[in-house]
């Protein structure tokens, strides 16, 4: 079989859809694989002529099925948050992986996976670890939190009420649209010169004063900024953010897009 296959696990989800997207637009949809759980969510792809396979991180054989004579793999992290449970997933691939002779395994990693063994990137420090060790050419992208997470249709009710509130304490974020880093992972798939680097990705810093400010120009009405904490999951986000641990920048995102990542602006004229 021929060793020019790419394939993205996780294809039916966000993220590997818009993966699989970006490839369309570089390559021949035949050399493209789609690893899913279930096929019948990616018929759309199936109909384009992707090659559609069965593949589940629980099911080890059926992950050596599917990736057999993929040159080169995309590894979309578990969306299972459980340590334990999520660290022996990726294993489970990274060792399929490397059984099939994939040409190169990459990742979607998260910031600091390097450096934070314990906690919430536990699991990612351990899966970087584990593909090392797997002997075959990686390239780890270490994603930031999604943009599409804060901004999103449901700000026109901030709109609507003239007022947008955070928790941050008008302290920036570095997020990254889902766009881009499907993009950039796209990059990682078809270029060249990616194996054994680590990408550190982050977006263009942004403020949710700011962002009252673009909300106020993109629809032309009076948006206020008021700190007031949210509820909810999002809650540990803003509070993150507040102490200031979401400022960090780096160049790699834009050096692998070749051009600059979206900005507050263009983020929200989208929505």
């Amino acid at each position: 079989m021929a060793r020019d296959l790419l394939g993205v696990t996780g294809a039916s989800g966000a993220l590997g859809r818009l993966v699989v997207r970006r490839l369309l637009e570089l390559v021949p949809a035949g050399r493209i694989v789609a690893v899913v759980r279930n096929e019948g969510k990616v018929r759309d792809l199936a109909e384009r002529g992707v090659q559609v396979r069965p593949g589940d991180y629980d099911d080890p054989d059926g992950l050596r099925r599917a990736f057999d004579g993929i040159g080169r793999l995309l590894m979309i992290s578990s969306p299972d948050l459980d340590t334990d449970r999520r660290t022996g997933q990726h294993r489970h691939a990274a060792e399929a992986a490397a059984g099939a002779g994939a040409d190169l395994i990459a990742y979607t990693s998260f910031l600091g996976a390097d450096t934070q063994q314990e906690g919430p990137n536990a699991a990612h420090h351990a899966t970087e670890r584990a593909i090392r060790e797997s002997g075959r050419p990686y390239t780890f992208l270490r994603n930031p939190f999604y943009t599409d997470a804060f901004i999103h249709p449901g700000l026109r009710q901030a709109v609507g009420a003239g007022e947008l509130t955070s928790g941050t304490g008008g302290r920036a974020l570095n997020t990254a649209s889902r766009r881009d880093l499907a993009a950039a992972a796209a990059e990682v798939l078809t270029g060249d010169g990616h194996e054994g680097r680590a990408y550190d990705l982050t977006g263009p810093l942004w403020t949710y004063p700011e962002l009252a400010a673009a909300l106020e120009a993109r629809f032309r009405t009076p948006v206020s900024y008021r700190e007031q904490p949210p509820p909810g999951p999002m809650a540990f986000l803003h509070a993150l953010a507040r102490g200031g641990a979401l400022e960090r920048q780096t160049g790699d995102l834009r050096r692998l897009l070749g051009r600059p990542p979206a900005t507050l602006e263009e983020t929200v004229a989208g929505i």
